[in-house]
């Protein structure tokens, strides 16, 4: 009936499984098969967003079986559950898109809920999609019980007629096949080879940024993120991972002790380093603002913008996941980052080490070229900078990575929402040199804050790349690349600058500088301000309606509750 560890009498689970009063509690476990040893051990909490929503989910409930087995031959007992997702492949484009940011909301609340219900004692969290990535992480920390994270792995990269493609290569061949430079016939053949097995999108889009980030911040093991889901590999990762979760919980090594102020600078440089997605100027504040630290887009910037671009990877460069994984992995970029003075080694880790130690026995593969070493960098700041000026008093970031032309100024085309702007590119009713302006998606306005990328995909395909520039308060995808400036912020939908923007204003754009600006004096926002009414929704009620009530701004990671800073109690130490 009682504990037969000391360790449980510490342990949130004691509340479910220890003394008489816990009998009827201890009867559903038995009815599940557990035995009276399982019941006094551990629980660890297996959260998967397996699904079959998209290939980036079909293989995480394999991996998780793989987890259980390592927790149960370590002396705990694993207890599994699913949670959602948006996947932003198969919502882009349309209205469904609007789902995707709040998904990360509801995973993060879901997974909490689950674990305080049932009191678990430490979790290992799998997740394959750009916001279940942030979610799962973000609901570590809120938690702070011992915890892993695991990514499902990367898509491996298709091949159309020799050449290597991705799905990013899909939405820009619509781009193509919209002015007749791809065939109906050349369209159906590159979508049945562009995506040929389980897994995430494979380039250094939102999905493997955050998976780059999962090691670096120090949640994951070393290696384990950067292995494709169909590789064999990734399920002795998963074993592993399964029973280091019950060392963490002897030694009583939480996230909040491994994600600090130095961690989220460590994943802020491997983000600028590999020219990864500026959503992570959205979801490294979110997870920061569990554990009640100050990261907001700015701080983000500011490390962006010190951080050599050293991973040639698509979408602006030349590689994907598999190819830097096969040459050295993450490991093999943190370990020039940290050895020329851009990562903090003394950051812990699930391991129960630090950085600098994990990376210790790592050497340089001087026999690729994927990542360039950090002091001969492609460039010497980051792929991805924050702006800021009048046009984004609360900032915007823009993806820079395998950009040439760093300026852009041009007219205002202003559009309310995607769809209009996509007609506008579809029918190319659009001009060369203007900067075209998507407002009223933002957290709030969209609400949902969508990404872009049909939009800008389809622009590329056009060959506009560098010829027109795009911002938004809405997001752009990691796939997306050229000029093109999301996160602007206020956003239109509560009266920030850019829902006062007409047609023609003129837009001064400096990635260099890292400047936004309208050439409009403040005295003539300030009028156009008198005059501006807020936009209606149509979503007046659901998920999405609640939504647009909790959301903060994007400069604070459009967060939906106060945060670690004002917590009275963790769940941890109940």
């Amino acid at each position: 009936m009682d504990a037969k560890t000391d360790i449980k009498q510490r342990l949130p689970s004691r509340h479910v499984t220890e003394g008489p009063a816990r009998a009827p509690h201890r009867s559903y476990f038995y009815a599940m098969g557990l035995t009276t040893q399982q019941i006094h051990q551990p629980f660890v909490g297996v959260a998967s967003c397996w699904n079959e929503a998209a290939p980036c989910n079909i293989a995480l409930m394999r991996q998780a079986q793989a987890v259980k087995k390592g927790v149960a031959s370590a002396g705990g007992t694993p207890r599994e559950f699913c949670t959602i997702t948006v996947t932003d492949g198969i919502a882009m484009g349309h209205d469904g898109m609007r789902s995707s940011l709040p998904s990360r909301e509801c995973i993060a609340d879901s997974v909490e809920l689950t674990v305080r219900g049932h009191a678990y004692d430490a979790l290992v969290g799998l997740a394959g999609c750009d916001k279940s990535l942030p979610g799962m992480m973000m609901a570590m920390v809120r938690l702070n019980v011992p915890s892993i994270f695991i990514y499902g792995g990367s898509i491996l990269p298709g091949t159309f007629r020799g050449q290597q493609v991705t799905v990013q290569d899909m939405f820009e061949a619509v781009g193509k096949h919209s002015v007749g430079a791809m065939s109906d016939e050349d369209l159906d053949e590159i979508e049945r080879v562009a995506c040929p097995s389980a897994g995430a999108c494979g380039a250094q889009f939102t999905a493997n940024t955050m998976a780059t980030v999962s090691e670096a911040i120090g949640l994951a093991l070393p290696y384990s993120a950067g292995a494709p889901a169909p590789y064999e590999i990734r399920d002795a990762f998963c074993m592993t991972a399964g029973e280091k979760v019950m060392d963490l919980i002897a030694e009583n090594i939480r996230p909040r002790d491994i994600v600090t102020r130095k961690a989220l600078e460590n994943a802020a440089a491997v983000v600028a380093a590999s020219g990864g997605s500026t959503n992570a100027a959205l979801h490294l504040p979110a997870i920061a603002h569990e554990c009640g630290i100050k990261f907001d887009l700015f701080d983000v910037a500011e490390i962006f913008k010190k951080t050599p671009y050293v991973a040639d990877l698509k979408p602006g460069g030349r590689y994907v996941a598999k190819d830097m994984f096969e040459v050295g992995g993450i490991p093999l970029l943190m370990k020039t980052l940290l050895d020329n003075g851009f990562l903090h080694g003394d950051c812990l880790t699930v391991t129960g080490r630090t950085i600098a130690d994990n990376l210790k026995s790592v050497k340089w593969n001087p026999h690729q070229d994927v990542v360039h070493p950090a002091d001969k960098p492609i460039t010497v700041t980051g792929g991805v900078v924050g702006l800021k000026g009048n046009l984004a008093p609360e900032g915007a970031i823009v993806k820079v990575a395998g950009m040439s032309n760093l300026r852009f100024t041009g007219p205002a085309r202003c559009f309310d929402r995607e769809e209009d702007a996509f007609e506008a590119v579809q029918k190319r009713t659009y001009r060369e040199g203007e900067v075209i302006v998507i407002r009223y998606e933002g957290p709030k306005g969209g609400p949902g804050m969508r990404e872009m990328l049909q939009t800008t995909a389809a622009l590329t395909g056009q060959g506009m790349g560098g010829k027109i520039a795009l911002i938004t308060d809405g997001r752009f995808s990691g796939a997306t690349r050229g000029f093109c400036i999301g996160h602007v912020g206020p956003e239109a939908a509560i009266g920030g600058p850019i829902g006062l923007l007409e047609d023609g204003d003129i837009i001064e754009i400096d990635a260099v500088a890292g400047t936004l600006n309208v050439k409009l004096s403040d005295a003539e926002l300030a009028q156009r301000k008198t005059k501006w009414t807020a936009r209606a929704t149509n979503h007046t009620s659901g998920a999405l309606w609640k939504y647009a009530q909790q959301v903060g701004p994007a400069v604070g990671g459009a967060v939906t509750h106060p945060g670690g800073a004002h917590e009275k109690q963790c769940y941890a130490d109940i």
